[in-house]
């Protein structure tokens, strides 16, 4: 079975604080408490592990055992704060971590090559794995998303954490934070971004320790954490067998135990996801994973972390079959519903102004994720260029739309607003329109003021126009949040929280500072046809607010360009995608 990795924005692990919480106050828990850290501006780190043993699926139709280990990160008197930035494209990525000097924050810079992109600290996390007869059969490092599942791991520590639930993947990313808050811990498990391992059913000891320059960096005890682990084998088939017999049994027993066969189903976003693959196995009466569980986002949002008897490799599949280009009433691309944001009752009042007041700046990052496509229609001689695009916001101020309309029109008029250091609304202005798109893969209110994809020769004439130029925004990605008033918690991250219904009378879209939306563009009227254009160099340009009607702090950073190259025979078409500066990543 093939298993690929996503590019986009990274929330492996949804957060679990139940669990994690009850695991830490537990007296069984078991802890490798970290020495005093040499400084004492920093945090006290230790890792911990949540028992002392655990039962791990390998299923046989698709053998392998996902190490989630539960195996956490405690920081205790300071959170562990990490910022990673690069200054631009030319630059390396590079990282500081948030200490303190007299009760003040200082950023101390941390060795240069420490990290080597946005996703997580590399090869954190050491493991071996022996059998019962204590021969080592893996040893093997995994990264660490600070950022991963997490929780309280005593009761008086900070309710909620104040750092983000992902680290991402974006190649163009150009800032993140990652973080521990004080009293929290996070998993360490490398979810959806580490393979399975072969193990054969049986008994085994797992070591997860920190690697030497990281204990080194951060004041880490060298006292791994011990698991014995046991692998069941069980099959797809077997599952779905004997959930079938406990309904009919349920139902024979005259509704005794009505409802209790549901506990026992998988979940909706894991069922039935088209033909050609196995049952959905049922699951065991048992809550989701406390968030040590890969998720991926294919498009708009993430999706949930699965029940721990769901093979990942499974997951991908579905989430892969659920994810078609496109979006759906009230859940795109496989992404977690959300309550709808909510816009104003009424269109504003009085005259229309724009206040001197903080405003977004929209910023396009370069196309990615290029390929040449049949556009998901196997007509001969048909060749489509299919591209990702982000729109971000640098901020200081959120980008938000509203959309009003009047009884008995197709389309509503849409309006920018304008808020004061204090969140007062102080200010709006028309920005065009928003229209309803009915098209199967739609189904929503599109603003059509946003953005506009380009294919430019190499003269940057434009070739060709992609249709799509009406968009729903929401936060898919968190492109930089060191920037001024970056929002770590965005609140729309999938469509089904802005994209209103048919039948609405108004719509509100946000894009929060710090993140972008991402777009991809693969099918026909979207991407680009390449059918007769000819071999070449070009361009895709990916430009914000085209027609200029939103206002913005800056108007001259809103296009990006990236270089292709077009070859190949007509129906057999290729393109070359040449790094763009140090990011090599099509």
């Amino acid at each position: 079975m093939t298993r690929t990795r996503t590019t986009r924005l990274r929330r492996p692990l949804l957060t679990g604080t139940t669990a994690v919480a009850a695991m830490a106050v537990t007296a069984g828990l078991v802890a490798a408490t970290a020495e005093p850290a040499k400084a004492a501006t920093g945090p006290k780190l230790s890792l911990i592990a949540a028992t002392t043993s655990l039962t791990l699926t390998s299923w046989k139709e698709d053998p392998g055992v996902y190490l989630d280990l539960g195996t956490y990160l405690t920081a205790e008197g300071r959170p562990l704060e990490l910022k990673v930035t690069r200054k631009s494209y030319k630059d390396p990525v590079t990282i500081t971590q948030t200490v303190y000097e007299g009760g003040k924050a200082k950023a101390k810079t941390l060795p240069k090559g420490t990290v080597k992109d946005f996703s997580g600290l590399p090869g954190f996390a050491e493991i071996t794995v022996t059998d019962k007869a204590g021969k080592k059969v893996l040893s093997r490092t995994e990264d660490f998303c600070p950022n991963n599942a997490s929780g309280r791991v005593r009761p008086d520590a900070p309710a909620t954490s104040k750092y983000p639930e992902s680290c991402p993947t974006n190649p163009f990313t150009l800032g993140s934070v990652w973080g521990v808050e004080q009293g929290w811990a996070a998993n360490t498990y490398a979810g959806s971004y580490t393979e399975p391992v072969a193990l054969a059913a049986g008994t085994y000891t797992a070591k997860v320790g920190v690697a030497k320059k990281y204990r080194d960096l951060f004041g880490i005890a060298d006292k791994p954490a011990t698991v014995k682990v046991t692998v069941v084998e069980r099959s797809y088939e077997d599952d779905q067998g004997a959930a079938g017999a406990a309904a009919s049994r349920s139902a024979a027993a005259g509704g005794e135990h009505a409802g209790h066969g549901a506990t026992h189903q998988a979940p909706a976003a894991h069922a039935g996801h088209g033909p050609g693959h196995a049952p959905t196995p049922a699951q065991a009466a048992a809550p989701v994973t406390s968030g040590a569980g890969a998720s991926y986002n294919v498009g708009h949002g993430p999706l949930r972390a699965a029940p721990p008897a769901l093979p990942w490799a499974l997951k991908k599949q579905q989430a892969a079959r659920s994810a078609p280009v496109g979006d759906k009433g009230g859940q795109t691309d496989g992404s977690r519903k959300a309550p709808a944001l909510q816009p104003l009752a009424e269109r504003p009042a009085g005259k229309a102004s724009v206040p001197d007041v903080p405003k977004p700046d929209l910023r396009s990052l370069p196309a990615y994720g290029i390929v040449v496509s049949d556009g998901e229609e196997d007509v001969p001689g048909k060749d489509y260029l299919a591209f990702s695009a982000n729109v971000w916001n640098a901020g200081p101020a959120q980008l938000v739309v509203d959309g009003f309309r009047s009884p008995g029109k197709a389309k509503m008029d849409a309006y920018q607003y304008f808020y004061d250091a204090k969140g007062k609304q102080v200010g709006y202005a028309p920005t065009g329109t928003m229209e309803w798109d009915p098209r199967p893969g739609h189904v929503h209110w599109h603003f059509t003021d946003f953005a506009s994809y380009r294919l430019l020769k190499a003269d940057k004439k434009e070739a060709v126009r992609s249709g799509k130029e009406a968009f729903c925004l929401a936060n898919t990605d968190a492109i930089d949040y060191t920037v001024k008033n970056a929002n770590w918690h965005p609140f729309n991250t999938d469509l089904s929280t802005a994209c209103g219904e048919e039948n609405s009378i108004s719509v509100r879209e946000v894009l929060d500072v710090g993140s972008g939306d991402t777009y991809s563009q693969d099918l026909p009227g979207q991407s680009f046809d390449i059918t007769d254009v000819p071999n070449g160099t070009y361009y895709i340009q990916v430009l914000a607010n085209p027609e200029k009607r939103l206002k913005e702090t800056n108007l001259d950073n809103n296009s990006a360009l990236r270089k292709i190259v077009l070859g190949g025979k007509p129906d057999a078409r290729t393109v070359t995608v040449p790094a763009h500066d140090l990011v090599n990543a099509n």
